[in-house]
């Protein structure tokens, strides 16, 4: 024993003397901690002043509760195994997930069972073909899934998360110099536009007030002014719960430059919002697995146009990335499609299968049918706060996601005075994230399966406990 711990004893020694000592530990940290070292331990250390960072993580931190704060009783949903007897639907209804509170934020969102399940695979090669079939037919299922039919159109399916969609976009299909016009809704739009300036572009944003949007007007007027490259727009601003018109801004972008590149952010959309690739005459719209999809996070979703694949092929410089490089995954998306066994970088084999098994799901119903869901939950959502004399960022009816609802809270109240009160009842929901007002309201996901698979009830649960907390803090 003492041999094998001789050579630990003068790290022992000098850890006891940082301890003893504070000029020993200072010491130790110049001669021996690296910078990067020191800069994880300040974000792990929550009592150390951080640095101000504008990111989702740096604006809820301040406004969200600790789990480990409140005591709460989770949702009992062990699984036991049916008897054999057992009737299917009873089976079927059985979740084999276990107990957890129920998450309500805007993503990543509850699963379904066979989603999961789907993942719990034996590893297999990336370019074996039963993956190959599995890969393939999901870019199949996507074309589905996005309202495409042309063949000129293209599914990419990467390794990674939403945001990778921005850098996709920035690195492929602007160039440095060349102009893009940014419409803001929320948090996500200044993103989009310090993706685009990461890569040399001009970003200009065009800012609605918090909770709306820019006007059609608004748009034609700032198309008239100035030659750009692409326009993005956040189809639901995750920030914010506005709800963009994606049909109508991309007919005033046909109509005014009609060779502006039309980019959907559909993180937050896709899934529960209609969008139809084909008729609307889209360029990208891009998302992530773990929203309306309804996937563990880990693949950034594209859908481009034939006019966006020419934009990519004929820009005068290479692409500003190499991972993210249109150049070297269309011959592996097209490769997949067609079955044939394709490799630049290992795709994520489990996490694609749960996006089959999702979108299998997902595409066996008329998506019009789906759509129609959402549109009810959410108008049940909105109902059951303005009952409670509560507002919503988005006030307007037709600025209004189906995906969320981002609620307002009464004067006085901040999230940890009533997100915990929730996590009490067994459900998450999200603080603030808009930096200007992230103290000042709570965001509600409803999306995916807690929506759409009628064994469940979290709605119910929900708005019975929106009732009870708001009430309640009224006293």
């Amino acid at each position: 024993m003492s041999v094998l711990l001789s050579p630990l004893l003068p790290t022992l020694a000098a850890l006891r003397a940082t301890r003893l000592c504070p000029a020993a530990s200072g010491v130790l940290a110049s001669s021996r901690a690296k910078p990067r070292l020191s800069l994880i331990s300040r974000h792990l250390d929550q009592k150390l002043p951080l640095p101000a960072l504008n990111t989702p993580f740096s604006t809820e931190r301040n406004v969200s509760v600790e789990p480990d704060d409140v005591e709460y009783k989770p949702v009992q949903r062990t699984y036991s195994a049916p008897e054999q007897n057992a009737p299917r639907d009873l089976a079927a209804a059985m979740s084999a997930q276990a107990p957890h509170p129920t998450v309500l934020i805007p993503g990543p969102i509850e699963f379904d069972d066979a989603v999961l399940q789907s993942m719990s695979t034996y590893a297999e090669s990336h370019v074996g073909p039963g993956f190959v079939k599995v890969f393939g037919e999901t870019l199949t299922l996507l074309r589905q899934l996005f309202q495409t039919k042309a063949s000129s159109s293209q599914p990419f399916l990467l390794a990674g998360s939403g945001t990778l969609g921005w850098d996709f976009v920035a690195s492929n299909l602007i160039e440095r110099g060349e102009n893009a016009l940014v419409l803001h809704t929320g948090y996500f739009a200044d993103s989009f536009a310090a993706c685009l300036q990461t890569y040399g572009a001009n970003a200009t944003q065009l800012k609605a007030p918090i909770g709306e949007r820019p006007s059609l007007e608004e748009i034609e007027q700032a198309l008239k002014e100035r030659d750009y490259k692409v326009l993005t727009v956040t189809h639901v601003d995750t920030s914010t719960g506005v709800l963009s018109d994606i049909k109508a801004v991309t007919e005033v972008v046909r109509k005014v430059s009609p060779n502006t590149l039309v980019i959907v952010d559909g993180v937050c959309s896709v899934g529960c919002e209609e969008i139809a690739f084909d008729e609307w005459d889209l360029d990208v719209v891009l998302t992530a697995s773990q929203k309306a999809i309804g996937c563990p996070p880990g693949l950034s979703i594209l859908m481009l146009s034939g006019r966006a694949l020419e934009a990519a092929k004929t820009r005068a410089t290479p692409p500003a990335s190499y991972y993210a490089s249109i150049q070297n995954w269309l011959p592996i998306m097209q490769n997949y499609e067609a079955g044939k066994p394709s490799y630049f970088a290992t795709p994520a084999t489990q996490l694609v299968r749960a996006l089959h098994t999702s979108l299998t799901q997902i595409t066996s119903k008329p998506l019009a049918d789906r759509f129609a869901v959402h549109r009810a939950a959410s108008q049940r959502v909105k109902t059951a706060v303005s009952e409670l004399g509560l507002q919503q960022l988005a006030t307007e009816k037709e600025n209004q996601s189906n995906a969320m609802t981002a609620i307002r809270l009464p004067q006085g109240l901040t999230p940890p005075d009533v997100l915990p009160k929730f996590f009490q009842k067994g459900l998450v929901f999200a603080g603030g994230l808009h930096k200007e007002i992230a103290s000042q309201y709570i965001r509600f996901g409803h999306m995916g399966v807690t929506v759409t698979d009628p064994k469940r009830d979290d709605i119910d649960r929900a708005l019975s406990a929106l009732k009870e907390v708001f009430e309640g803090v009224k006293k």
